[in-house]
């Protein structure tokens, strides 16, 4: 990489973490003022779905972002999901103590961790585009499960979801899974552009 592009990526990632930082701290104190709880519960999941579109949105719309994306690459996208093992033991805590549905725990616990493991082992291994396909298909999906089955329980009007409304929970849904959801987008738009490098004439049509 020169340096002109070094410069670039490094100016690139001061902006990333300054808006990741604001978001954080946007979160953490709406949920410390009680604002997610003054929201009517069937709303909580649309705000945790802008999360992961707006990102994308940017992500679509931006030829920079776009770029600074292709410089970070996989490996490290695929790394940042490590972090899902440390909210799958969050998850537990609540559930042992009854704090959230079984079935929620269940299914965004065991689904995290399991994605936290997989990123693990696919960052130990040689680097392969099919691990890391197979790694963000298997992420995503954890992430429609788990919102889904909150969603089901909200619905239900189960009063142990206004746990997730609070902190130190309400960082996982209404922060991390933003975050890591348009992570997985932003992969698969990575691993679709470089199978066309790779493989050119599979990528264009064939005219006749």
């Amino acid at each position: 990489m020169d340096q002109a592009m070094q410069r670039r990526k490094s100016r690139g990632t001061r902006m990333l973490l300054s808006v990741l930082i604001a978001w954080g701290v946007a979160v953490a104190i709406a949920a410390h003022e009680g604002v997610y709880q003054s929201i009517y519960p069937l709303l909580i999941a649309p705000i945790i779905a802008l999360g992961i579109i707006v990102p994308v949105i940017v992500y679509a719309m931006s030829k920079g972002f776009r770029s600074y994306i292709d410089m970070v690459g996989l490996r490290p996208i695929t790394a940042f999901h490590v972090w899902r093992i440390a909210a799958a033991l969050v998850f537990f805590w609540y559930g042992a103590y009854n704090f959230l549905p079984e079935a929620f725990v269940r299914n965004a616990g065991w689904g995290d961790l399991l994605a936290g493991f997989f990123a693990l082992g696919v960052l130990m291994l040689p680097e392969s585009r099919n691990r890391y396909l197979a790694f963000h298909l298997f992420g995503f999906a954890d992430f429609v499960l788990a919102v889904g089955t909150g969603l089901t329980y909200f619905i239900h009007n189960d009063p142990r979801m206004a746990a997730i409304q609070t902190l130190p929970m309400a960082l996982i849904p209404l922060y991390g899974v933003g975050i890591s959801g348009a992570s997985h987008i932003f992969a698969f738009d990575l691993l679709r552009r470089r199978a066309g490098i790779e493989h050119p004439l599979k990528a264009a049509p064939v005219r006749f």
